[in-house]
């Protein structure tokens, strides 16, 4: 399946059910929300899910692009993205999460053909304020996938406050041998889809209020089911991919690992300028500009030449087409380009003066302090030109 097909399928299976489609928000939130950029397919729709009736009516589901910092670390493993397309369905206070998950396995058994033994589940085991997860313990075992039982890894919540509730996270197995162990246990069970269950406001002080109208929030990566539909080692070989992997892996040869975070950061890089961000020192533009910094700093420790400019337009054009984005590419170009200049030159001038430093003996905090508020050098730039020097 492609990623057409597979969000074809998955839209259609929701509308057939009463669900009415959204429209997709931008990575950019607006100005009173304190999140820099969209995060999951519900951050758009939090007031509703804290009460306040939709114009689409209680069954709504759609994709939505979403960006993760907290990722970051993990990118080029198999399955982590910076940005990445979410498919997401809600019931406003209309059905549970029983009838949620059971619509779950059928649309992954006989809309996208998993089979049921590649199939498991974790639910929410109960802590010392609220007990387990019955009613999705007794749907996956009247459908025949196995349980394991966790803790916090099954409850979700919207932050330190506000709503939160037990979840149910569907594995599929990706492994080249018959299935073996539980999620918790053998990392081939990789997460597809997360049902919430928002019953709980959670206030300062940590006690737990019951919602008086209880909603459901799923939550699927399109990227990580076509790894797993396709037959995929990750989701770096999917058609979102396959551009960049072609120019980046055409031109410089990078390792695998790196090759993966070039191609992720430069894909996400391109997304986050179709929004309207552009890089900057702080906020949203300083997370486009540490997505560029990364990316070169990668590409630079195999040869200080390599140019983004040496990149063909097929990456650029397909990207904004599969996230939905008109922006100008000779625009788009000229501005990474840009930062590349920029950064060359702050690698310049950040290597005379770290030596400096350097010479008086190793850097302590108040050097760091020194070097990022006097000549704009973060702190991990400063430890890569330390560790160049050594």
């Amino acid at each position: 399946m492609t990623p057409e097909k597979i969000t074809g399928t998955f839209l259609d299976f929701y509308r057939e059910r009463g669900h009415r489609p959204l429209p997709e928000s931008s990575l950019v939130r607006p100005p009173d929300d304190p999140v820099l950029f969209t995060t999951s397919g519900m951050h758009p729709l939090t007031p509703y899910l804290e009460g306040r009736p939709h114009p689409l009516g209680r069954r709504l589901v759609n994709v939505q692009r979403c960006l993760r910092t907290t990722d970051l670390d993990e990118v080029g493993d198999d399955t982590h993205l910076t940005v990445f397309q979410m498919l997401g369905s809600w019931s406003l206070g209309d059905y549970g999460v029983p009838q949620s998950l059971r619509w779950g396995h059928e649309l992954l058994r006989e809309g996208f053909g998993i089979p049921h033994d590649r199939l498991h589940a974790t639910v929410f085991g109960g802590d010392d304020q609220v007990g387990p997860d019955t009613g999705a313990l007794e749907v996956w075992g009247q459908l025949g996938v196995p349980v394991e039982l966790t803790g916090q890894e099954n409850w979700w919540s919207n932050g330190p406050t506000g709503p939160c509730g037990p979840d149910s996270e569907i594995f599929v197995w990706t492994g080249g041998t018959p299935p073996t162990g539980t999620p918790g246990t053998d990392g081939r069970w990789m997460e597809v889809w997360n049902h919430v269950g928002m019953r709980y406001h959670r206030h300062d002080d940590g006690r737990l209020e019951p919602l008086r109208r209880p909603d459901v929030d799923t939550g699927m990566g399109l990227e990580r089911l076509e790894m797993v539909l396709r037959g995929h080692r990750s989701v770096f070989e999917g058609d979102g991919f396959a551009p960049w992997v072609r120019g980046v892996g055409g031109l410089w040869q990078p390792a695998e690992e790196e090759l993966r975070l070039v191609c992720d950061h430069l894909r996400s890089s391109v997304v986050v300028i179709g929004d309207g961000v552009r890089p900057a020192n702080t906020g949203r533009g300083y997370v486009l500009r540490r997505l560029i910094r990364r990316t070169l700093t990668t590409l630079w420790r195999g040869d200080p030449t390599r140019s983004l400019a040496d990149l063909p337009d097929e990456p650029f054009t397909r990207t904004l087409d599969q996230f939905r984005q008109r922006a100008d590419i000779d625009e788009l170009r000229d501005l990474l380009l840009g930062e590349e200049r920029r950064f060359r030159d702050l690698l310049r001038r950040g290597r005379q003066v770290v030596s400096r430093h350097l010479s008086r003996g190793p850097l302590r905090d108040e050097d760091y302090r020194h070097l990022h508020d006097t000549y704009g050098l973060p702190r991990e730039l400063v430890d890569g030109l330390v560790a160049e020097a050594a």
